[in-house]
C-alpha cells in the first residue's frame, strides 16, 4: 500500500526533523532500524517533534486541511477560477484528478511515525524503562486527531450514517505489501475515543498549559470536540467544562483579541503548531491565501470572505473581529471597501506575523479557548440546560458589543452556529458544523458570477461530493479498496 511505502522510505526523515531548534543536531534514523530507533526519552521528543513538524505541512494544517473547513463552509468565496485550489469551492473532485491525496498520505504518514513511536516505547517498557508516559499520551492523543480528521474528510458524519465506510483502523507498523480496508465510521469513532481516553490517563500527571505540544487539556479539548459531533452531548460538556473550570487558559477580553493573533501561545491556545522558518510556507501558506490580491507579491486573492459571512459579521460594525479583516480586490478603499480579506495567519493587517523573522512563519492554532465555550454552549443547550448556553456563548458574544446578549429563552443552535462562524473564520470548522447539524449550505457564486459545474448553488449532506474520493493512486497500490470507494465516485 502506498502510504506504507511512503512510511518505510521516508521514517528517518520524518524522526529527525524537530520543531524546535535545539532538536535539529539530534542524530538521524534510518529506514532499515525504525524499530529500534528510539532507545531514549530523548529520542521520543525527536519523534513527536518530527510528528509536530509534519503536521503543518502544506497538505495538512499548514493549509489545505484548514482550507478544506472553510473553503466549503459557504463563509468564503473566489473572486475569480483558475487561481488555484477553487477545486475545493467548486468540488470538482475525481479518484484521478482533484482528489487532494495529501490529505490521505500526509494522514497515514503521520499515524505511521504514531505506530512507531507507540510501539517503541512499548518495546523499552516492557524491557524495564520508564519515564515514557508523556510521550506515549501525546502519540495516542495526536492518533485520535489524525483518525479523527481522515474520518471526516473520508467517511459520513457519525451522527447521519455511521456504519458507512470510513477509513482503515491502522494501530500497528505494517509490511509494504499489507492491504488493509475500511472500518466504518463507528469503529473510527470508538478507536479515536479509545485513544483519547489512553492518553488522557498518561498525560494527567502534569495538568499544565504546554507550548507546542500536546498537554492534557489538549486532550481533553479534543475529547469535547470529538464527543460534540458524536451528539454525546453530556460527555461533550464534561470535558469542555472540566477545561473552563481549571482556570488554565483564559479568553481574551474583546480589546485583547486582535492583537492575540499577533502572539505565539497566548491564553487561548490549548493546541498550536508552533512554524519556524524550515516549516515556513512562504507565499505558499495560509496567510497568503486569505489575502489581498496583489498585497504581496505572489498573492492571488485565492479565498476573501462571502457575502453571507460578511454580513453575518456586520450585524454589529463594532464587533472586533473585524480587526482582522481588510479589503480585498473588488474594492481597494479601506474606508469604503468590502473587507472580505483575512489577516489572522499574518498575525494583523498590518502583516507584522507573531515576533519572527517572516509574517507568514505565524503558528497555527488548531484548539482555542473560545470554541471551547462554543461547544459547551452548544452542548449545555442539547442537554437542556439553556441558561448555562446562554452564558457559555455570551462569553464569547461579547466581541460583538452591540448585540443582545442571548438568553434562557432566547438562545438557539443557530446562534450558537452563527457565533462559531465569526469567532472561529479561517480556522477550518465551518463546512463540518453545517454538515454534522444537519444545514444546508449556500454557496456566493454570484459574486463574481463563476460558474460552477459540479455542485449546486445550496448543498446538503446528501450530496456525494461531502466526502473526498480515494485516489486512484492509492487503489491501484492497494487492491482491497478497489471496491470501498466512496459511492459517486
Amino acid at each position: 500500500m502506498r502510504i506504507y511505502r511512503l512510511y518505510t522510505l521516508l521514517a528517518a526523515a520524518l524522526i529527525s526533523l524537530s520543531a524546535c531548534d535545539s532538536f535539529l543536531d539530534m542524530q538521524p534514523t534510518n529506514a532499515s532500524n525504525a524499530e529500534t530507533a528510539i532507545a531514549t526519552t530523548d529520542d521520543a521528543q525527536v519523534a513527536i517533534n518530527g510528528i509536530m513538524r509534519a503536521m503543518s505541512s502544506s497538505s495538512y494544517y499548514g493549509r489545505n486541511f484548514m482550507l478544506y473547513g472553510d473553503v466549503k463552509g459557504g463563509d468564503l468565496t473566489i473572486y475569480s477560477a483558475g487561481r488555484g485550489m477553487d477545486a475545493l469551492y467548486s468540488f470538482n473532485h475525481a479518484p484521478t484528478s482533484g482528489s487532494y491525496s495529501g490529505y490521505w498520505s500526509t494522514g497515514y504518514y503521520c499515524i505511521m511515525q504514531v505506530n512507531n513511536l507507540i510501539e517503541n516505547i512499548e518495546r523499552l517498557e516492557a524491557a524495564g524503562q520508564t519515564g515514557f508516559d508523556s510521550y506515549k499520551g501525546q502519540a495516542l492523543t495526536l492518533r485520535a486527531l489524525f483518525y479523527f480528521d481522515l474520518v471526516r474528510l473520508y467517511g459520513l458524519p457519525y451522527n447521519y450514517d455511521k456504519t458507512a465506510l470510513g477509513v482503515p483502523n491502522i494501530t500497528q507498523t505494517l509490511e509494504a505489501s499489507a492491504q488493509p480496508t475500511r472500518a466504518t465510521v463507528e469503529e473510527n469513532y470508538a478507536q479515536i475515543l479509545s485513544d483519547l481516553k489512553a492518553g488522557a490517563l498518561l498525560l494527567a500527571d502534569n495538568k499544565k498549559p504546554v507550548d507546542s505540544y500536546v498537554g492534557y487539556f489538549a486532550n481533553i479539548a479534543l475529547q469535547a470536540r470529538v464527543n460534540l459531533y458524536m451528539e454525546r452531548y453530556a460527555e461533550a460538556l464534561a470535558a469542555a467544562e472540566e477545561l473552563i473550570e481549571s482556570k488554565k487558559y483564559s479568553l481574551y477580553a474583546p480589546d485583547d483579541w486582535v492583537d492575540s493573533w499577533r502572539k505565539q501561545y497566548g491564553t487561548e491556545s490549548i493546541l498550536e503548531l508552533g512554524i519556524d522558518t524550515e516549516s515556513d510556507l512562504g507565499s505558499s501558506s495560509l496567510g497568503f491565501y486569505y489575502m489581498q490580491y496583489g498585497r504581496k507579491k505572489n498573492a492571488m486573492g485565492w479565498f476573501l470572505a462571502s457575502d453571507y459571512f460578511l454580513d453575518r459579521l456586520g450585524e454589529d460594525p463594532n464587533d472586533v473581529r473585524w480587526g482582522v479583516m481588510d479589503v480585498d480586490e473588488e474594492d481597494y478603499d479601506f474606508d469604503t471597501g468590502r473587507r472580505g480579506s483575512c489577516y489572522k495567519y499574518m498575525g494583523s493587517v498590518d502583516m507584522v506575523g507573531d515576533g519572527k523573522e517572516t509574517a507568514t512563519a505565524v503558528n497555527i492554532k488548531v484548539i482555542r479557548l473560545s470554541e471551547i465555550y462554543l461547544i459547551a454552549a452548544e452542548a449545555a443547550l442539547q442537554t437542556g440546560d439553556k441558561e448555562a448556553a446562554a452564558s457559555y456563548l455570551n462569553a464569547i458574544r461579547q466581541r460583538a458589543p452591540h448585540l443582545e446578549p442571548a438568553t434562557a429563552a432566547t438562545v438557539s443552535i443557530d446562534m450558537i452556529l452563527d457565533e462559531r462562524s465569526k469567532e472561529l473564520f479561517g480556522e477550518g470548522h465551518r463546512f463540518f458544523d453545517m454538515i454534522r447539524c444537519n444545514r444546508s449550505i449556500e454557496y456566493n457564486d454570484d459574486f463574481q458570477s463563476v460558474p460552477i459545474s459540479q455542485r449546486e448553488k445550496v448543498i446538503d449532506r446528501t450530496f456525494y461530493k461531502i466526502v473526498l474520493p480515494i485516489s486512484q493512486d492509492e487503489l491501484n497500490a492497494n487492491p482491497a479498496l478497489r471496491s470501498q470507494q466512496n459511492p459517486g465516485y
